[in-house]
């Protein structure tokens, strides 16, 4: 593979990483998700709005439809009252049965008088008007012949309702089931009770039944095919006849209900009302082919991809404009002034925004780095001087040992067995004291430390002091900060036991606890009382003018601290006492913390 691809394909590598391309694929994408979730949106909003906008469609042919069939019974009714209020009427149900040849001259007075209504009048097809005694007359419009239920006419329930309307008519079919037609068909029948306008007595019954035709004659004026008419029991009675099976098992209520039909062959809303107070039900179906939707609607569908895609396209000119590519030449400005041997600033200028902050943040990072590097070759000359000073002082405890060794054996010679032992004791102290500059040390060697301390002690306060140990074996190897414990026993000796006047017992004991090293200094001194203690442990420095009997424990309070440094934090160290009993200072180290805070510290100076 030669150069120049490599180059190509760093370059290609590059410009797929990049601000501008990963915005592009952002907007690209936006835009996708705009586009998809606006049709899915639209695809609801239509699917919703060709929804309601058919049921108010179903609404308002239903409404239109129930209003005019309401007018018509409504005149129906009129003329029924007329023909019962007509005087020949009158006078045919007031009429005695004894004289049966002038009874049947009443009755085709009273049928002539019922026919000069019925020329004026569509749609009725026979009127019957009865007599208390069944005695009838009957005017026939239609060629159609009838037949009566006369035990049905009989029956309470068929008598009682039209009897409680006191001369109102109501609506029935076929007369309430005692009225046929000949040929099968159904019939509206008004019924009315008649009453004598003078005595008010009850004197007939008045039935005028009226054909279908009419629902045909309001159904073709509307012009629409998919309405059916049925009777409140589901009764077919004219329109489209395939809508009446839908109805069955369905509870109509006066209001207009509107229901999704999808099967096999159609996919409808089937709209039903119940017209009030009559037996009649209507059924309107509009299919899913002849949903419409508002023009408006339709013009909003339409440019709303536009209005997104618009939008889309005007806020990646802006970002392209504005961000990235202002991104683009700080990079490159970037890259050219970091290419030589040390930093420079960028000269070129950027807009006064966000582009331009990073610009002025970057020249004061080179000036800053510049001065740090100049301040780290300052650090590294007096670090190399440091070190030339380090060897050179290195001789001193050298000089000390030896001096220490000569004064031993001067005293050997002049049989002071005791100042050779007490020289001894010093300098085993001062070389494990200096450990060869080590600032950490395990925990047996910091005993040792504290155990040369005490038997230089005890050589000046004689058996006051007694010191006992308790180190668990596991704990010896333990790492720890150098100089915790001796002036904790220094602190013990000097503001515990010797104010107390007597002899005690300093008592140092080590032990693990999941994972926490446990260090306990205990003396039988004079004890602290709690707020000694509250003081001794809270964060504010000892001030060791004061006269609070706390300047003698500036070095406890130190140690303190020094422990919470090395612990990286504030709950390392309890102190328990009892005035004039005892004092007991634990100290509690992390050792998984320590081992992994000592391997990063290792393994960052490996590098």
């Amino acid at each position: 593979m030669n150069i120049t691809n490599i180059n190509e394909r760093v370059k290609n590598s590059n410009i797929k990483n990049s601000l501008s391309f990963k915005l592009s694929m952002v907007f690209i994408g936006i835009a996708g998700i705009l586009i998809v979730s606006s049709m899915i949106f639209i695809f609801i909003i239509v699917s919703k709005e060709r929804k309601e906008y058919a049921e108010r469609e179903a609404e308002n042919v239903l409404i239109s439809l129930s209003t005019s069939i309401r007018s018509d019974i409504d005149n129906y009714r009129n003329v029924s009252r007329l023909i019962a209020y007509e005087s020949r009427v009158k006078d045919f149900l007031k009429a005695t049965s004894r004289d049966v040849m002038q009874t049947l001259k009443l009755s085709e007075a009273a049928r002539l008088g019922t026919l000069e209504y019925l020329n004026i009048t569509n749609g009725v097809d026979s009127v019957f008007i009865f007599r208390n005694d069944l005695q009838y007359m009957t005017t026939h419009i239609s060629r159609q012949d009838y037949h009566f239920d006369l035990n049905r006419m009989a029956e309470d329930d068929w008598l009682e309702p039209l009897l409680e309307l006191k001369g109102r008519a109501s609506l029935s079919l076929n007369g309430n089931g005692a009225i046929f037609r000949g040929d099968g068909k159904t019939v509206l029948t008004i019924n009315r009770a008649v009453y004598d306008n003078v005595s008010q007595k009850q004197t007939g019954y008045l039935f005028m039944n009226i054909s279908i035709g009419f629902l045909e004659d309001e159904i073709s004026q509307l012009k629409n095919d998919d309405i059916c008419v049925l009777t409140t029991d589901g009764v077919y009675l004219t329109g489209n006849a395939e809508l009446a099976h839908y109805y069955e098992g369905v509870e109509i209520p006066e209001d207009i209900i509107h229901k999704e039909i999808e099967d096999e062959e159609n996919k409808m809303i089937l709209s039903a009302m119940k017209l009030q107070r009559l037996p009649i039900t209507l059924l309107y179906a509009i299919k899913e082919e002849k949903r419409l939707l508002p023009m408006e609607l339709l013009y909003i569908i339409l440019l709303l991809p536009m209005v997104y895609f618009i939008c889309v396209f005007l806020a990646g000119l802006f970002i392209r404009k504005n961000i990235t590519s202002p991104v683009f030449a700080l990079t490159n400005e970037i890259n050219k002034n970091t290419s030589g041997d040390s930093l420079v600033k960028i000269e070129r200028e950027f807009p006064k925004n966000e582009i331009g902050m990073i610009k002025d943040t970057y020249n004061n990072m080179v000036e800053h780095t510049n001065e740090l590097w100049e301040k780290l070759l300052e650090n590294e000359q007096t670090i190399q001087k440091s070190q030339m000073r380090v060897l050179q002082e290195q001789i001193k405890p050298h000089f000390l040992y030896n001096s220490l060794e000569t004064i031993g054996y001067l005293a050997v010679d002049a049989g002071a067995e005791k100042v050779h032992s007490a020289l001894e004791t010093l300098g085993s102290f001062y070389r494990n004291f200096l450990s060869k500059g080590d600032r950490e040390i395990p925990l047996k060697r910091e005993i040792t430390i504290t155990k040369d301390y005490l038997s230089l002690q005890k050589l000046r306060y004689g058996d006051i002091i007694n010191d006992e140990y308790d180190i668990a074996e596991d704990t010896e190897e333990c790492i720890i900060p150098k100089l915790i414990l001796q002036p904790l026993v220094e602190n013990s000796i000097y503001h515990g036991i010797r104010m107390k006047g007597e002899k005690g017992t300093i008592k140092i004991s080590s032990r693990l606890v999941d994972g926490d090293l446990h260090i306990i200094v205990r003396d039988t001194g004079v004890g602290m009382s709690e707020d000694q203690i509250e003081k001794v442990l809270s964060s504010e420095q000892i001030d060791t003018d004061k006269g609070d009997g706390l300047g003698g424990s500036f070095g406890l309070w130190g140690t303190i601290e020094r422990i919470r440094c090395y612990c990286d934090k504030d709950d390392v160290v309890k102190i328990q006492s009892e005035p004039g009993e005892y004092t007991e200072i634990e100290i509690i180290i992390n050792m998984k913390a320590k081992n992994w805070r000592m391997m990063n510290v290792q393994s960052n100076a490996d590098r």
